[in-house]
């Protein structure tokens, strides 16, 4: 998580925001993973990424018309989300704090 996105995030408007967004998506397909159809979505990711200049704009930072339900797998294939210490492996790119992509 990006240091400018962090209070956002542990904020209690997305977590409202999240959960109404899982049980929508869960009454609509059971919570299927919105790209593969496969796997149970386990991610709400923003299609348009969150930036300094957006975050605090409701109708990009809490609009379920933006948003998708992703299981780790499929939210880990976007460009700059997968990040697995665990494994000593990075992707390739990530963004800087305006949210401009660069090259690791």
């Amino acid at each position: 998580m990006k240091d400018f996105a962090r209070a956002f995030y542990n904020s209690a408007a997305w977590a409202a925001c999240r959960e109404s967004y899982i049980a929508e998506r869960r009454e609509t397909d059971g919570g299927l993973c919105e790209v593969c159809r496969e796997r149970r979505g386990e991610i709400v990711h923003h299609v348009i990424m969150l930036t300094p200049n957006n975050i605090g704009d409701p109708l990009v930072a809490l609009n379920h018309d933006i948003l998708r339900l992703d299981c780790l797998q499929c939210h880990n294939d976007e460009p700059g989300h997968y990040n697995d210490s665990r494994y000593g492996r990075k992707s390739a790119c990530g963004f800087d704090e305006n949210g401009e992509p660069f090259k690791r």
